[in-house]
């Protein structure tokens, strides 16, 4: 699958971390009848990502609810206890910063927007991405090339919305 406008995010059991811990979510649930930025990264703690891709959706969050979106969900190939920990490091739990788990890296690699950069560390690691969507329809997609992080930021989308 491509990430194209006008197409509908195909449903994934995800996992994020509840207030008893881990529990499975159904993305069609958290995107039915809502308006939603979701935003995809490689990991938890790695460089880009928590220096410049995380902390524009934590500068631009207000924006965004001014603008409509009920939810901000960063979605990452991790599990949920490094989420969890990864979101109170960077204070985008306070900033109110959804954070799902594509555990196994199914529903990345379902949607082609998997990567796999060794000499890194990187294994079968989401790209990066910035979608807005209206009840799981692609309303906007800025995609980055693998390694870059400049369409894929808040302030990027948010200019579109």
């Amino acid at each position: 699958m491509t990430l194209s406008i006008g197409d509908s995010l195909p449903d994934a059991t995800l996992v994020r971390m509840g207030a008893k811990g881990p529990e499975q979510v159904q993305l069609s649930e958290v995107l039915k009848g809502r308006k939603v930025v979701l935003f995809a990264l490689p990991g938890a703690f790695t460089g880009p990502c928590s220096t410049a891709h995380l902390p524009s959706f934590i500068r631009t969050a207000e924006a965004f609810r001014e603008k409509g979106v009920d939810e901000i969900v960063c979605l990452s190939v991790n599990d949920p206890f490094t989420q969890k920990a990864w979101a109170k490091d960077t204070g985008a739990d306070q900033a109110g910063i959804t954070f799902l788990g594509d555990a196994d890296g199914s529903f990345t690699r379902g949607l082609g927007m998997d990567f796999t950069a060794p000499h890194l560390g990187l294994i079968g690691r989401s790209n990066r991405y910035a979608l807005l969507l209206e009840d799981g329809v692609i309303r906007e997609a800025n995609i980055d090339k693998p390694g870059v992080c400049e369409i894929s930021t808040g302030e990027a989308l948010l200019e579109k919305v």
